[in-house]
């Protein structure tokens, strides 16, 4: 069972959950004309097929033609679905099998912005021939505010779906508290635990060992392994069933690398963990409950990066290891398992070929999900038996892979002589020579920015015929203890040189035009663009920014964004720079003091309901840059958060990006 981690934004709050990439339009080598701005953002219309635990059902969320998203399910063997569940005022956002004939699933609205959402997700339960329906959580959060302490049938609104436990009809359940009073609440708030039966409502709360951050639950049932924070120190805890006591297997400090984190527990209720373990790539291991160490070699080990992936594995025990390299793979300890792969990859030769399995298998059937750089996923069932691949859906059926463009991992050095890996995008039908380019900084700072799949960003940029590098610049996680720390408190600095230092080396392999670079970014990738054109102003042409910081001491002073008190006090002085001792440099490498330097065209974008990045960023920015630069644009949307949600906004804001390229790149 994998382990729920809850609070996965705290450490590094500027992450983004969505890709940071942009496009524009220049001179297209396609004999017709590209996809329109609105087929790359459309909204998916195929999404999250799961197995039953048998292996003899399929659930779904399937759109319904100009109408919201709706749970279907089908048998395996007659695969033609029946729509299990819908409402008729919202989207169905998640779904997950209790056991073989219960499901449940989430509320959502794709069609409303984070600023004009005022419901949870609620949480409902149906059986998979539509009987015994019940709703488990509220979505009012209006009604937390005037509970009492009246026994209620239906749990409050923070409380959300967290792991099945497939032989019963009871899930567990996360409730966090929150703070209604109008202030947010911005301490670290422990995730507590309910066992919730999903026929009656009934519910059971697990005793943690602290502020909970994470839980581990075995196939059974049983809650095994928690995490907690205190401070800037991290704990693993662990107990052999409910009737034993927590006891601590080891603390470290949050932010030195030297601890580990527990990733799941197999069918055997061996604990597994991530950790670098004294090396400087983070590895799986197996943890010894015995020893109270981890065992000295790995299960799983990458020569060039961390491991970063899951489990796969059925009731007996586990199958494989699914990571990311370059691209993403699977490595399958199961014979049977390894020829499905390779029967699977020979019907289906160009593309990556994840595989998942049933819980308990009864049939030979298995799930395919079937994505590359040039292919959005596609759904597929396949049977084992018969060698038989049916497609179960199209995420985005309106795009044509052959119209796409490749992406390759591409490596370069640093001006101090770290490697930096990068991701390259040509785009289709040019020449690899001399071409405008948009060099992308992923935000984070500390995640790993690019992979190996279908990207509606980059792919619209490529389509208009611009070459777009993304650099794993320093700080960057997913390559080595050594490549992320070198980028502490570095925001500004050699973080910026190694962007570019690619760019450089863009113009000297002869693929970039010199006179036709564009810097682009979201969130810590908005910042990057801006200090960008301050620090290389003869480098980049033009730059545009979404949801960007503009200061790093508004990061700190601004009380009103959703970063944490504990972050602000041990993680923030550590990555970034300390308020007091780095002053010098927090001011130095702050784009809004040194605005008036910004003098390349420039095109700004914030949302109104930001709470990561507050719009105080971008309008004092605005203000300040708009005193000497007449070229300047500048778009809101007040309804949106960090980053754009809704189709329209995407739609709109992309297009303003490709005529602002058009205009700065695409025209010489």
């Amino acid at each position: 069972m994998s382990f729920r981690t809850m609070q996965k934004s705290w450490r590094f709050p500027l992450a983004i959950i969505f890709s940071v990439f942009v496009f524009g339009t220049a001179n297209v080598a396609y004999a017709a004309s590209p996809p329109s701005v609105q087929s790359f953002f459309e909204n998916s219309a195929f999404s999250s097929a799961q197995l039953s635990p048998n292996g003899r059902y399929v659930a779904m969320l399937v759109p319904a033609k100009g109408g919201y998203v709706r749970l279907g399910v089908m048998d395996v063997t007659q695969p033609t679905p029946k729509v299990l569940a819908s409402f008729d005022d919202a989207d169905i956002s998640q779904f997950h099998w209790v056991n073989n004939d219960r499901l449940v699933f989430e509320a959502g609205d794709r069609s409303v912005g984070v600023g004009d959402q005022h419901q949870g997700s609620g949480l409902y339960a149906i059986n998979r021939d539509g009987t015994e329906f019940r709703q488990l959580v509220e979505r009012s959060f209006q009604l937390l505010a005037v509970r009492s302490s009246t026994v209620h049938s239906i749990l409050p609104a923070n409380t959300f779906f967290c792991s099945s436990i497939y032989d019963s009809d009871d899930i567990y359940v996360c409730q966090f508290d929150i703070n209604y009073s109008g202030v947010k609440n911005k301490k670290i708030q422990a995730a507590n635990l309910l066992r919730l039966n999903t026929k009656t409502g009934h519910y059971t709360t697990v005793e943690r060992p602290g502020v909970t951050t994470g839980w581990g639950i075995d196939r059974k049932g049983e809650v095994r392994a928690a995490t907690t924070i205190d401070g800037d120190m991290e704990s693993v805890f662990y107990r052999g069933s409910s009737q034993e006591k927590w006891r601590k297997l080891a603390e470290f400090n949050a932010y030195d690398g030297t601890g580990f984190a527990p990733s799941f527990l197999g069918p055997d209720g061996a604990l597994y963990v991530t950790s670098r373990n004294g090396t400087d790539k983070i590895s799986l291991y197996r943890y010894d409950l015995k020893k109270n160490s981890i065992d000295p070699e790995p299960l799983v080990s990458l020569k060039d990066y961390d491991f970063s992936g899951s489990i796969v594995s059925n009731d007996k025990k586990i199958l494989g290891v699914r990571f990311e390299t370059d691209a993403n793979d699977t490595k399958w300890f199961d014979p049977e398992m390894q020829a499905i792969q390779k029967a699977v990859n020979d019907l289906l030769p160009s593309t990556v070929n994840q595989i998942s399995v049933a819980y308990h298998p009864e049939t030979p059937f298995v799930l395919i999900q079937s994505f590359s750089d040039a292919q959005p996923v596609v759904s597929f069932l396949y049977d084992s038996a018969s060698k038989k691949l049916t497609i179960l859906g199209n995420s985005m059926p309106q795009i044509k892979a052959e119209q796409m463009s490749t992406k390759d991992m591409v490596r370069y050095k640093a001006r101090d002589g770290l490697e930096i890996p990068a991701y390259l995008t040509m785009p289709k039908g040019t020449e690899r020579k001399n071409l405008p380019m948009v060099v992308l900084v992923h935000g984070g700072p500390y995640v790993r920015g690019g992979s190996w799949d279908w990207n509606r960003e980059v792919q619209f940029l490529a389509s208009r015929g611009y070459v777009v590098l993304e650099p794993e610049y320093r700080g960057s996680t997913g390559f080595g203890w050594k490549h992320f720390k070198a980028g502490w408190r570095q925001w500004g600095l050699a973080m910026q040189d190694d962007i570019a230092d690619g760019t450089k080396w863009a113009i000297v392999q002869g693929i970039a035009d010199p006179k036709r670079i564009c810097i682009a970014g979201a969130s810590y990738g908005g910042y990057a663009t801006l200090m960008g054109l301050i620090n290389d102003p003869s480098l980049y042409r033009c730059g545009f920014e979404w949801v960007g910081v503009t200061d790093i001491n508004l990061m700190y002073d601004v009380n009103w964004n959703d970063t944490s008190n504990e972050y602000l006090k041990y993680g923030m002085p550590l990555l970034v720079g300390d308020q007091e001792k780095d002053a010098a440099q927090l001011k130095a490498t702050s784009p809004l003091t040194n605005a008036t330097r910004i003098k390349q065209p420039l095109l700004l974008a914030y949302g109104g309901s930001d709470e990561r990045v507050p719009l105080v960023h971008g309008t004092k920015f605005r203000d300040a840059v708009k005193a000497t630069n007449p070229n300047v644009e500048w778009v809101e949307y007040p309804e949106e958060g960090h980053g754009w949600r809704l189709e329209k906004n995407n739609v709109d804001f992309w297009s303003r990006v490709e005529k602002f390229l058009d205009k700065n790149l695409g025209k010489q």
